[in-house]
């Protein structure tokens, strides 16, 4: 007789909540909480932008994990958010990932949410999900990027799920919303014309703010062929919204290496991409 393992498998479990206020002509934190993977650092001295490094301490994630960040930005704050490194998702033997970050900034504030790529393995299963509200008069840059298996390492995806799922409000109003469905079959899909044309690697860019509008062109130069972008005014603003396809990670990050540099402005890239 073969008796069922029914030993339950130690799942992630992270939380991390920050928020920031402006003293002085400075950002600097107002509040910090971080539990279970979820750890939070800043690399440089509080200055009139803050820079926050998010880390998952458990390396990495599968089926049953969950990661949640929630960030406010106060009035007139200037503060950017990347990620210790690239987070990679395993194959999950049931259940999905799950990764929630939701985002507030106050009236003239300044949020750039900059995470490092998002690795998915073969047979791997997340779910993402991205809600920000912007007060009146404050702008942002938003980027979630997505490697289908790293090709130099000779990593393959045949089979996974992937949901990523947008949600944007500015001052109340529905700005930008989209939801990205791939699986199971991702080689498949993948390979079509309509999807990424055979590309392993994608990144959505979006900038809202006054001046998005003369970036526009710059960023096409940037991007090429495998990719576009385009202008919409909304109400007193406007939001750019940018695409990137690529063969593989390197060859997309050589390209959002620059574009992240030009709609950061003169916060430019966060310190640890190139550290």
């Amino acid at each position: 007789m073969i008796r069922a393992d029914h030993t339950a498998l130690q799942r992630v479990r992270a939380t991390g909540r920050l928020s920031v206020k402006q003293s002085h002509g400075q950002t600097r934190l107002d509040r910090l909480f971080q539990e279970g993977a979820a750890k939070i650092r800043f690399p440089a001295p509080e200055s009139e932008a803050l820079e926050a490094v998010l880390i998952n301490t458990a390396g990495g994630l599968t089926g049953g994990d969950r990661v949640d960040w929630t960030i406010e930005a106060a009035a007139q704050t200037s503060l950017s958010l990347t990620t210790q490194a690239c987070e990679k998702v395993y194959r999950a033997g049931s259940g999905q990932a799950a990764v929630s970050v939701a985002i507030r900034a106050g009236a003239a504030a300044r949020v750039a949410w900059l995470p490092q790529e998002t690795i998915l393995f073969d047979g791997s299963a997340l779910r993402r999900r991205l809600d920000v509200e912007l007060a009146a008069g404050s702008e942002a840059l938003l980027l979630e990027a997505t490697i289908f298996g790293r090709r130099a390492m000779g990593e393959d995806v045949d089979h996974a799920t992937f949901h990523d799922r947008w949600r944007v409000h500015l001052d109340g109003r529905l700005v930008h919303a989209e939801d990205f469905r791939i699986g199971p079959d991702v080689a498949a899909q993948l390979c079509s014309p309509v999807v990424t044309n055979g590309g392993r690697a994608v990144a959505t860019l979006l900038t809202i703010g006054a001046d998005a509008e003369r970036l526009l062109e710059p960023a096409r130069a940037i991007i090429g062929a495998d990719g576009g972008a385009s202008f919409w005014r909304v109400g007193p603003t406007g939001k750019l919204l940018a695409r990137l396809v690529a063969t593989d990670g390197y060859a997309l990050r050589a390209r959002l290496i620059p574009l992240v540099g030009l709609l950061n402005g003169r916060a430019g890239l966060p310190k640890i991409w190139t550290s």
